[in-house]
């Protein structure tokens, strides 16, 4: 079994290869590359680095960030959702109120009947529960 160090490694990393690309009809060449391991090795890390690097701008710098989410951590923003939330929870209860409103005119006076039960207790709304999120 053959041992790998570290001046083999490098070795066989600086070994040079051709590639080369010809013409399948003229058997011509058209392009011929000498590489090596190494050199193929940082072109690849070095492509790779900068599609990372651009990615990343291309979120920080643009609004696309906008559509990560958790990405906003804008107060205002998140103090604007919370009254908003706060006015849809009053107009639900709001329109709560005016369908037994309405059904309370429906079933009575509308149809005739006089003969309503005078309730004395109290009408129970129920509370609406206001999210801290």
């Amino acid at each position: 079994m053959a041992k790998f160090g570290t001046g083999a490694t490098l070795k066989r990393l600086r070994n040079r290869y051709r590639l080369v690309v010809m013409n399948d009809d003229t058997y011509e060449e058209v392009v011929t590359f000498k590489l090596s391991r190494l050199s193929v090795y940082i072109m690849l890390s070095t492509v790779f680095v900068l599609l990372v690097g651009l990615t990343v701008a291309l979120i920080v710098f643009t609004p696309l960030k906008y559509y990560i989410p958790g990405a906003t951590t804008d107060y205002k923003s998140e103090q604007e959702l919370r009254q908003m939330k706060y006015q849809v929870d009053d107009a639900q209860k709001q329109i709560m109120l005016l369908q037994q409103y309405n059904e309370g005119l429906r079933n009575g006076p509308l149809k005739g009947k006089n003969t309503v039960a005078l309730d004395t207790t109290q009408l129970v709304v129920p509370e609406t529960d206001i999210s801290n999120d």
